[in-house]
């Protein structure tokens, strides 16, 4: 097969990028174009999925048009999605049947709170390594089969199918209604809520307790599959017939981007939310501190996963944007940098962001964000440093969580994502840690590792060492604080954490206090 190059589709909450990279790992070209945000109701957050598709083709052209190339000098393609998002459409017109439900999406939270007390949060545990969420992808499923007309009849008939985007994605690449091939991977399956993590396969026993027909979900096919998932349609943006065989979750992606092939690297992704990823091999490490266990990627032929350990943080970039966006305090995030640096602490305030409650290690539904010890010293420039440092302190329990599982000690941290452009941040990480942070020279770790699951699938690239001999470090942040220091920061969060959990009023809740 000609051509000198691998593509990779990195579709991320706000938006979609192509990026176009050649042996060495260099990006030959890129494009990326904002979609949008819709609200239709408070905790509800959605997305167009015919916008999605529409600005992926667009990005993809763009970015084919900037390398000078056509679709065929592509090798292969690969597919990296935010993960929880879900989607349902009709396999015969390709019409999608709702707006995609999208992971920060809270409307689930009822279904969530009857499965727990249906006594199911063990089973979720012992067979998927998650926990009963409104995060996940399979209660999603569930309130779109009750909610939108016609669809659990359509789904009994075998017209109505679901699935991540990585799933319509590829769908559509594939052809769509004309052939498009339903397939994802074990990284995003793993996000459901509804697949056996050791069996790599869907779980009936959950499928029945959710009330999900087997036949709406995608078969789970290898991350880097040398089969092919499919090829893309001539009639597509590529023109052209190109394998699709890879495919990885996004913080699944930035962790293999980040060459964290072995027991113990760890990567964290700053973006709207932050995610941190421990790689814990060929076993899943059960979590008793408030962790996921989720499949870390899949090689093929065989299949067979390595795991990992995760702690998402639901809102980390997104304070920024809050800053900006709702109080006007800064013009743009670059701001941050400078307002921050301009004082020595946070002048005794304490910002919590649990705009959509709380995720690991707390996974408090009902918390909700807080902005504490205010007094009439507090500046702009102390709650802009708050809001970093609320970035920080939340990884920093993840971290100290992964330890307590895994019992490996962290030793460094690999970084990316937008947020790492700013040295205050990762600094103030470093600080908070207490372990050196290494900032990658090549920024884009997420659509990076999408092209290295495609590209290994096709032998564009050799092997794992191969593509761990690419890995460039831009810098080393190292911590500054002392322990004294770094220990009193910790402990006064953990304080103005416990303040903003369970905030929400439930009827069980209700009933115990009476």
């Amino acid at each position: 097969m000609s051509g000198g190059y691998v593509g990779a589709v990195d579709q991320g909450t706000t938006g979609t990028r192509f990026m176009v990279f050649d042996r060495a790992g260099r990006v030959k070209a890129s494009a990326y174009q904002q979609h949008r945000q819709i609200t239709p109701a408070p905790g509800w957050v959605e997305h167009d999925p015919l916008e999605l598709w529409r600005v992926t083709a667009r990005v993809i052209r763009t970015a084919l048009a900037r390398a000078g190339i056509e679709g065929s000098a592509l090798r292969a393609i690969g597919i990296t999605n935010q993960r929880e998002t879900t989607i349902v459409w009709d396999r015969r017109s390709g019409r999608p049947l709702a707006n995609a439900v999208v992971w920060q999406d809270t409307r689930t939270r009822e279904i969530c709170r009857r499965l727990a007390g249906a006594g199911l949060e063990p089973l979720v545990r012992r067979r998927t390594g998650l926990r009963i969420a409104t995060y996940f992808s399979g209660p999603k499923i569930r309130w779109l089969l009750d909610e939108v007309p016609g669809l659990r009849a359509a789904a009994r008939r075998g017209d109505a199918i679901a699935g991540t985007v990585d799933s319509w994605l590829i769908w559509q690449l594939t052809g769509g209604p004309r052939g498009g091939v339903h397939v994802t991977d074990g990284t995003n399956a793993s996000r459901t809520m509804l697949m056996d993590l050791r069996r790599m396969a869907w779980d009936r026993e959950l499928l029945e307790a959710l009330g999900i027909p087997e036949a709406m979900l995608a078969a789970i096919r290898p991350s880097s599959d040398p089969a092919a998932y499919g090829f893309t349609h001539p009639s597509g943006p590529l023109r052209a017939s190109v394998p699709v065989c890879g495919a990885l979750g996004d913080q699944q992606a930035a962790l293999f981007g980040q060459a964290c092939f072995r027991p113990g690297e760890a990567k964290n992704t700053y973006g709207t939310g932050s995610f941190l990823l421990l790689n814990t091999g060929p076993r899943p490490v059960r979590s008793r501190s408030g962790l996921l266990t989720t499949v870390a990627y899949s090689l093929g032929p065989s299949g067979r996963p390595a795991y990992a350990l995760e702690g998402s943080i639901a809102v980390t970039g997104a304070v920024v944007q809050w800053l900006r966006d709702n109080l006007g305090l800064i013009a743009q995030a670059a701001e941050t940098e400078r307002l921050a640096a301009a004082v020595d602490d946070t002048g005794g305030v304490v910002f919590v962001p649990a705009f959509n409650g709380l995720f690991a290690p707390h996974w408090d539904m009902d918390a909700r964000g807080a902005i504490l010890g205010l007094t009439q010293f507090a500046r702009r420039e102390h709650l802009v440093r708050a809001a970093l440092e609320s970035i920080c302190y939340q990884s920093r329990e993840v971290a100290d969580a992964m330890v307590r599982d895994s019992g490996i000690k962290l030793r460094r941290l690999k970084v990316d994502g937008g947020a790492v452009a700013n040295d205050f941040l990762m600094q103030l990480q470093a600080d908070v840690l207490g372990a050196p942070v290494v900032r990658p020279a090549m920024g884009e770790a997420t659509a990076l590792g999408a092209a290295y699951a495609a590209g290994l699938a096709v032998g564009f690239w050799s092997s794992l060492d191969e593509l761990r001999r690419q890995q460039r470090v831009e810098r080393v942040f190292r911590p500054r604080w002392d322990r004294r220091r770094r220990e009193a920061g910790l402990s006064l969060w953990k304080r103005a954490v416990e303040r903003t959990r369970r905030w929400v009023e439930t009827p069980e809740r209700d009933r115990a206090g009476r």
